[in-house]
């Protein structure tokens, strides 16, 4: 594939390198994994500057060049892979000890590969990442921004904000600006649950109409009657008032706890509301 079917923007300037090698704090004894090494902007200063270095790159040309510079060099590996697929928890390397994460992901595919490493049973200590800005405002937003996205990073990990990049920084220049995150996952998760699943079902679920105050949203989301939702709402203790983007994930655990000890209230979706009656008088028909 070619840079512009990626979606590939090469960093080219190196006070920003700077600054993502500062805020990743090596040393020479860490393991490191760089996504998307690209041409090396980073990767010179990651081998010098660590022990072992594993390059998960996408594009095989650029995968291929990667193993040529730095054929005899025991302390680092490429991998020609999908860095939203890969196992951490399988990696040899990894498997072994604790390591860190630094790259430059790509705009279209940085929100799955920062939750694969974030929900992995073999966690970084730490990520420091480049991503879309607008991306990495959400990651770090606070109550009263929040979104799903937040939640599904902060659960996992603290966010700290780096620095902007701006799009002069890249060869060929984005269309966007970008930001530096450094994600410090958590030994838990902020929040208890059952399951991930069953969590990030109800906060899905919460947000489908983000706009709306937070038991019109969770009528819409879970099809469940308006007054029931406004009743699952009174009962954690809010104001029926608020809106979903307010919630702190103190007060998602409170949410989820109460849905749980509800029964966790909820109806298949059907394509209209009109259908999703008639499937539920349906069953009680048949029943």
């Amino acid at each position: 594939m070619t840079p512009q079917r990626l979606g590939q923007h090469f960093l080219e300037d190196s006070s920003v390198v700077d600054s993502i090698i500062t805020a990743a704090d090596l040393k020479p004894t860490d393991t490191v994994v760089e996504i998307g090494p690209g041409r090396g902007a980073l990767t010179g200063e990651l081998v010098n500057r660590s022990g072992r270095v594993l390059l998960i790159e996408y594009d095989t040309d650029l995968a291929d060049r990667l193993e040529a510079r730095y054929d005899g060099k025991p302390n680092v590996r490429v991998l020609n892979a999908d860095a939203r697929e890969f196992g951490s928890d399988l990696d040899p390397w990894l498997s072994e000890g604790p390591y860190k994460v630094v790259g430059n992901l790509p705009y279209y595919a940085a929100n799955p590969i920062v939750r694969n490493f974030l929900e992995s049973t073999r966690k970084p200590d730490s990520m420091v990442v480049m991503v879309q800005r607008e991306v990495a405002r959400d990651m770090a937003a606070q109550p009263g921004d929040m979104s799903l996205l937040s939640v599904a990073v902060q659960v996992y990990a603290n966010a700290e904000h780096v620095i902007d990049v701006p799009p002069e920084c890249f060869n060929p220049p984005p269309k966007v600006h970008s930001s530096v995150l450094k994600l410090s996952p958590t030994p838990e998760p902020t929040v208890r649950f059952e399951s991930a699943e069953d969590f990030f079902n109800l906060v899905r679920k919460g947000f489908k109409s983000p706009r709306k105050q937070l038991h019109n949203s969770l009528s819409d989301g879970l099809f469940i009657a308006l007054q029931d939702a406004r009743q699952l709402v009174e009962l954690t203790g809010f104001e029926t008032s608020r809106r979903p983007a307010t919630l702190s994930l103190a007060d998602w655990q409170v949410l989820y706890d109460t849905w749980v000890k509800q029964g966790r209230p909820q109806q298949v979706a059907g394509s209209t509301r009109r259908k999703r009656t008639e499937s539920i008088e349906g069953i009680h028909r048949d029943g």
